[in-house]
């Protein structure tokens, strides 16, 4: 199940949101500026975030990967001590 951080790191998330705002701009009539620099901050936005969100799960899963293998590091030492 994915988490809320994960979904709103999801960048066809994003992208429909853009596609909504934007045809509701268009329906309530703004101007085409306007609509086009809100539409261009928020996928800019959705990108730094999503960049941001799968850079820490690739950190963490790193730093687990780590936590393993000193964990089976000492596993194996204590091993070898008790024999």
């Amino acid at each position: 199940m994915k988490t809320a951080l994960q979904k709103l790191s999801s960048r066809k998330l994003w992208a429909a949101a853009v596609g909504i705002v934007t045809g509701l701009a268009m329906v309530f009539g703004l101007d085409e500026g306007v609509i086009a620099t809100v539409a261009g901050t928020v996928v800019s936005v959705a990108s730094v975030v999503t960049y941001i969100v799968t850079e820490g799960r690739v950190d963490a899963q790193s730093v687990k990967t780590v936590v393993q293998a000193v964990q089976n590091a000492e596993d194996a030492l204590r091993e070898t001590d008790g024999k």
